[in-house]
């Protein structure tokens, strides 16, 4: 049994699953699919072609699901998916997709969206993201798993973000980030592995022996960036070296930081 308050506005052709909550003055459009359990708080808007997944909370002034903010869409019918057990909080925004982008935002499991922060269009988030306050993610970006972004950062648009990267305060992120990656400084430099990050999520110490080797031989090797990401992936058994260097060398439609 849902609790919907008697101020809230839930459009005809809305989905509400089992045991959702509704805050005051809050807005579900006509294409919403909320699962089980979503707690829509007070003057939070959901609308779009947008499914929000089990255990979700959106707070109050959050704006889910309207078009994008790109000049070329042209009212095509695009999707904003949310996964589970995410927190979306107070006036964040997150936007549809775009025919031209492959029309789907995606948002992973366990992410958790701080306030002020932005999904632009066709964006796509893993799961366990953490986007602190005020950050922009631009459109079409693709942000792995496990992935931190600190305050007040942006994500140019195209820009990938590797599996377990952590992004510092107030950075500007032009390029490719590879997985583990740590950038700081205000333009986006790459300044060695998230090692805090690989310890708390319990990588062992062979794993991250192989990796600080990778990154040396990537930061100091013969030949240009993607030469030594090549002979790695050749050289290297360890499967987190080679998550590593399966993503500098996939295609990309911007360069990489690459280490100092």
């Amino acid at each position: 049994m849902s609790e919907i308050h008697p101020s809230a506005l839930v459009e005809p052709g809305a989905v509400i699953g089992d045991g959702c909550k509704i805050g005051a003055f809050a807005v579900i459009g006509p294409e919403v699919t909320l699962a089980a359990g979503v707690v829509v708080k007070s003057h939070a808007i959901v609308t779009g072609w947008t499914e929000v997944g089990t255990g979700t909370v959106i707070f109050p002034f959050a704006c889910v699901g309207e078009v994008p903010q790109d000049l070329k869409y042209r009212g095509e019918r695009t999707r904003l998916i949310i996964g589970a057990r995410c927190r979306i909080r107070e006036g964040a925004t997150l936007n549809i997709g775009t025919e031209g982008g492959g029309g789907v935002t995606r948002v992973g499991d366990d992410c958790l969206l701080m306030t002020g922060a932005h999904v632009g269009h066709d964006a796509t988030l893993g799961n366990r993201v953490i986007l602190a306050n005020q950050v922009a993610i631009a459109g079409h970006c693709q942000i792995g798993d496990d992935v931190i972004i600190g305050g007040l950062s942006g994500i140019h648009q195209f820009v990938r973000i590797g599996h377990g990267a952590i992004i510092g305060a107030v950075t500007m992120v032009t390029n490719d980030v590879m997985p583990h990656g740590l950038v700081q400084a205000p333009r986006g430099e790459l300044d060695g592995l998230n090692l805090v990050g690989l310890k708390r999520r319990g990588v062992g110490r062979a794993e991250i022996t192989a990796l600080r080797a990778a990154y040396q031989a990537l930061a100091q090797g013969e030949g240009s960036f993607l030469d030594r990401a090549r002979k790695l992936a050749e050289e290297s058994d360890s499967p987190m070296v080679r998550e590593m260097t399966d993503f500098i060398l996939a295609a990309s439609d911007r360069s990489f930081l690459t280490p100092k």
